[in-house]
């Protein structure tokens, strides 16, 4: 007995060691974005002179059986606000179904008004989505290049906002925008995804811009300098997170990466479970890939001590859900530890303090929250129950989420698997019929539902003995894990 509980305590606070240190890391992006703010730091709008001379764009457009929204991230490219003689407008088509008629009706359609754009069909769709792009570099006639998934709507003046600041430094390899969201209110799903990803684009990606530490192209609503492209090494299909793999690459070979978080691209959020399920498994993953891949060299590169532990943690930033399942599970026999076993008391006390972690994620958060907000009062009335439903989706996704990572880090292969696409904008519209979204129930859905009756029974033993220093923990577990496993059924069943 004296054994396994060594080893269960090990575990555990090992885990929680890890995702303090995690949360650390994080915090300190919340010093390096506050400071940068207050001084007035954060990048603004490019002033374009009259006199700037447009250099060559081609705009990208990785579309593979896109049927409900390829007409539409056309429609809104084709009207971007710059010479026609100076923009080439590439949809890279990989499409196998009706999604190909749609594009070539469009195209020519755009082509008749005097615009450059083009129907690319490879012979072969090798490499996916990062393979569609490098063999549209091969055909190409820009300077630069802007890339947009097809679930993205962008603005008229996109390219005026981004492309001028490649000229502030011929080491600007890449200039990122921040994702805005067309369905924010379309459900509690869709407004937790636009809650975590706007403290992404506020507070992670400004934090890491203001450090000078490593960021990461975002893999879309990003305009990337050709030579920088080249000079990497292209892009590489490899990882399924090709964007966080060629964004390393590029900076370890000493480009930057420029963040504009004032200048916004509108965005489709995914508003299925098994949507969610798809996106999250090929970012976790791909990351995971690439933290496989680069992080040694990483480590050797000559770099600052402080963008080295950073780039540590931004490419593991992944394996947090492994840590996760491993603090979720192990905490009932903790509970049993704690209330049965002596001589253990130091190594609790230490993983209590470890606990710490969860609440820096809190301030993290926090930050990127009321960057929306007015009032302090009502930015905390809204902030506290979306925290807390976001905090137990997290902690739901980890099984799943950790599956894939664990996929990545042993360097198992999968295919690059899209997310489906709805055209759900504000709160109108639904996936019922939709061809691309999947009927099929994942066995991990039964574990979800089975853990969350697990942590309903740590909530049981918290009063049975009186303990209830893991009662939050487990509350956010059982709800989380329910949540998922609810959702993955009901939009199954409803498609």
């Amino acid at each position: 007995m004296y054994w396994l509980e060594l080893i269960v305590l090990t575990l555990y606070t090992g885990a929680l060691s890890f995702i303090f240190l995690y949360s650390l890391s994080q915090l300190n992006l919340v010093y390096l974005f506050r400071k940068a703010k207050r001084k007035g730091l954060l990048p603004d709008e490019p002033q374009v002179p009259e006199s700037y001379d447009h250099p060559m764009v081609t705009v990208q457009l990785p579309v593979y059986n896109e049927l409900y929204v390829v007409e539409r991230l056309i429609d809104a490219v084709a009207a971007f606000d710059w010479p026609k003689d100076r923009l080439e407008i590439q949809v890279l088509d990989d499409s196998n179904d009706e999604t190909v008629q749609l594009i070539a009706a469009k195209v020519e359609e755009w082509q008749q008004k005097g615009l450059d754009i083009q129907q690319v069909r490879r012979p072969e769709r090798k490499g996916f989505k990062a393979g569609a792009l490098q063999y549209g570099i091969e055909i190409s006639k820009g300077e630069y290049f802007a890339i947009f998934d097809a679930d993205f709507v962008p603005e008229k003046d996109f390219l005026k906002k981004t492309v001028p600041h490649f000229e502030k430094d011929e080491k600007i390899g890449v200039v990122q925008s921040r994702w805005g969201h067309l369905n924010k209110e379309y459900s509690m799903l869709t407004r937790l995804q636009a809650f975590g990803l706007n403290t992404h684009f506020f507070v992670e990606q400004n934090g890491r811009s203001s450090g000078k530490h490593f960021l990461n192209f975002n893999g879309t609503a990003g305009v990337w300098r050709k030579s920088c492209i080249l000079d990497a090494g292209g892009w590489k299909a490899d990882t399924l997170t090709e964007d966080l793999d060629l964004s390393y690459r590029a900076q370890l070979k000493g480009w930057e990466i420029f963040y504009v978080s004032n200048t916004v691209a509108p965005a489709e959020l995914p508003a299925a479970m098994g949507a969610i399920k798809s996106q999250q498994y090929r970012w976790t993953k791909g990351a995971a890939e690439t933290s496989r891949k680069l992080l040694p060299k990483v480590l050797k590169a000559k770099l600052p001590i402080g963008t080295k532990f950073h780039a540590t943690f931004h490419l593991l930033n992944s394996a947090i859900f492994i840590c996760i399942v491993l603090t979720a599970f192990l905490s009932v026999p903790v509970l049993f530890i704690r209330n049965l076993s002596s001589g253990w008391q130091t190594l609790l006390n230490i993983s209590t303090i470890f606990l710490l972690g969860y609440v820096f994620l809190v301030i993290f958060y926090w930050n990127g929250f009321k960057e929306e907000k007015q009032s302090f009062w009502q930015t905390l009335k809204d902030f506290v129950p979306q925290m807390f439903m976001l905090l137990s989706v997290f902690l739901g996704l980890s099984v799943h989420n950790a599956v894939a990572v664990m996929e990545g880090l042993i360097g198992k292969k999968t295919p690059f698997v899209r997310t489906p696409k709805f055209n759900i904008t504000k709160k109108e519209g639904g996936w019922k019929g939709n061809k691309y979204f999947s009927r099929k129930i994942n066995p991990l859905t039964m574990l979800e539902g089975f853990l969350s009756l697990y942590f309903i029974g740590g909530l049981g033993l918290a009063f049975y003995f009186n303990d209830f220093a893991l009662l939050p923990f487990h509350i956010l577990l059982s709800l989380g894990f329910l949540l998922v496993f609810y959702y993955t059924i009901r939009h199954t069943r409803h498609a």
